[in-house]
């Protein structure tokens, strides 16, 4: 992949929880990463729920490889939230870059 096409930065939080000294839990984001990345949205659709209009936005994020990312994390992008659906290697090495296929607008990555 070139790095032209990386042009975009994103980034990536994990989810956390913390304790207080009160025993309260706490459940927040915290950023792991800011990368570049080749951002594409795929589609975009509106469905009604329990009432509601939601829309969801698919798109495919791809990254220079990473070493310790896990679908439970969450990408940010110009303020848009994207829950990671799967993480899928290149086809060659495994080890140059990583393709995210994610999806937004629903629960905005909880």
């Amino acid at each position: 992949m070139a790095a032209g096409e990386l042009r975009h930065r994103v980034l990536i939080q994990q989810q956390v929880t913390t304790r207080d000294e009160d025993g309260v839990q706490t459940t927040s984001w915290v950023e792991v990463a800011t990368v570049w990345a080749s951002v594409e949205p795929l589609s975009a659709r509106e469905f009604i729920q329990s009432g509601q209009t939601q829309a969801a936005v698919t798109a495919r994020i791809t990254i220079r490889y990473r070493e310790g990312l896990l679908p439970t994390m969450r990408i940010v992008h110009r303020g848009q939230v994207f829950n990671i659906a799967g993480l899928l290697p290149d086809k060659a090495s495994g080890l140059e870059y990583i393709t995210i296929p994610v999806s937004a607008g629903v629960n905005d990555g909880r």
